[in-house]
């Protein structure tokens, strides 16, 4: 049997597993086990078991990951997320479809405070769907911009898929995390020019604000957002301007909340345990998938599918751009099935050597990766992110209501996608002038 066939054999059966709702991480992990011992033996497997999980527990770079999930954690709990939302919604008082491109924006300034679009999506549902709804905004349109707005957090700094996708490749992190900033703000504007061209052709979709807000009341509201742009300086200004490495902007980051936190005395008992729990449940699930992606990652080596893979696609003459739109393709077909994580160690291992024996640049196809990956988020019928407000909604939008809703956010991407893949230096620019 080849090296192809035994590849193909091997997702053919990650996928019939999937299907079967065994877990991704075990999925994965029995698999790359059977294809190693029966391709070298069970001392190699053994071996790869037995060091595997340590090197990528013991890696201090992806200290991050924790690090920025219990940033946002606390950010979340200590309301400084509340306040971001607030001052958009009343400095746009008086915009057509305001609590939309109010929603759009503080999701944006709450991607520098968390990377997880999962938890973006969730703290929004619960903070700014009730608020559409009382002002009779189309909830399936509502909900759709806040799953979309949810993706920010994939792109602009921390991302935790940045994080995932140098874990799984060791292309440098502070690279890579530089790098969403321009796409990520980017969409965040496609977004909110698309609100308002929807606004002004169904109006009823986003009914005219009745608050009166004083000016008063926005200047206070203003004042309470010092807390995101300190962090943003902290992090952002610290990874860009070389004064310290990622992994200890995580820590710096981390800790800043926490002072805030105190120091605007809004955390309740408990609150910085259960950001502690948080941060530890869903690092533990990201790094299980990591180690079992590794793994198996490590049999298609050793089986000699990617090497085989790379020979195939080198020798088909389809060139950059057709294995631009190939692995497109790919990440948007799964991506409807798949969650963001396990879609990315499922496909980077042996799509990335593939993208550098084409010489494609490993920041920018890092950064239409991960973009892909977040329009797989909120594309139905198994996006990740309409689920996370599916959950947090408390049946005020229906799932067909939401799956309508969303779709003019992923033509929106759609555009989005064109104009990056055209412009590679939108995504390179700014972690080449570090």
């Amino acid at each position: 049997m080849s090296g192809l066939e035994k590849g193909f054999l091997a997702f053919g059966i990650l996928l019939l597993l999937l299907a079967l709702r065994v877990p991704v991480a075990i999925a994965m992990a029995a698999v790359a086990a059977g294809g190693i011992w029966l391709t070298v033996g069970d001392a190699f497997l053994f071996t790869t078991f037995a060091t595997t999980p340590y090197a990528v527990a013991s890696d201090y770079t992806f200290v991050v990951v924790p690090l920025f999930v219990l940033m946002g954690g606390i950010a979340t709990r200590a309301g400084i997320i509340a306040d971001l939302y607030t001052a958009a919604a009343y400095l746009l008082n008086k915009v057509k479809g305001s609590l939309l491109i109010a929603t759009i924006l503080a999701q944006g300034a709450f991607a520098a405070a968390s990377g997880s679009t999962v938890v973006a999506s969730s703290v929004f549902t619960r903070m700014a769907l009730p608020e559409m709804q009382r002002f009779g905004y189309n909830m399936g349109i509502a909900g759709g911009a806040i799953a979309a707005g949810g993706t920010l957090a994939g792109l602009i700094p921390p991302s935790v898929a940045m994080v995932l996708f140098s874990m799984l490749t060791a292309v440098p992190v502070g690279k890579l995390l530089v790098a969403g900033i321009v796409p990520g703000l980017l969409t965040a504007l496609v977004y909110i020019i698309g609100v308002r061209l929807m606004v002004q052709i169904r109006p009823e979709i986003a009914p005219p604000g009745k608050l009166s807000i004083t000016r008063g009341m926005k200047l206070q509201a203003i004042s309470r957002t010092w807390s995101i742009i300190l962090l943003m300086g902290l992090i952002m200004g610290g990874i860009y301007g070389g004064f310290y490495a990622p992994s200890a902007a995580g820590a710096i980051g981390a800790a800043g909340v926490l002072i805030i936190a105190l120091v605007m005395r809004r955390l309740k008992k408990g609150d910085v345990f259960s950001a502690l729990q948080e941060a530890a449940r869903i690092s533990g699930m990201i790094f299980l998938i990591v180690i079992a992606g590794l793994i198996f990652s490590r049999f298609l080596i050793i089986s000699g599918f990617i090497g085989e893979l790379r020979s195939f696609v080198t020798a088909m003459e389809i060139g950059p751009v057709g294995f631009m739109a190939a692995t497109m393709l790919v990440m948007l077909l799964l991506g409807m099935f798949v969650d963001s994580v396990s879609l990315m160690v499922i496909t980077i291992p042996f799509l990335f050597p593939i993208s550098q024996a084409l010489n494609i640049d490993p920041i920018w196809f890092a950064v239409i990766v991960v973009k892909m990956v977040e329009i797989g988020a909120i594309t139905p019928p198994v996006g990740l992110n309409l689920y996370a407000v599916l959950a947090s909604a408390e049946g005020r939008v229906s799932t067909a209501q939401l799956f309508r809703g969303v779709l003019p956010f992923v033509l929106m991407e759609a555009a989005l996608m064109a104009v990056l893949l055209a412009v590679p230096a939108l995504s390179t620019w700014l972690p080449d002038s570090m």
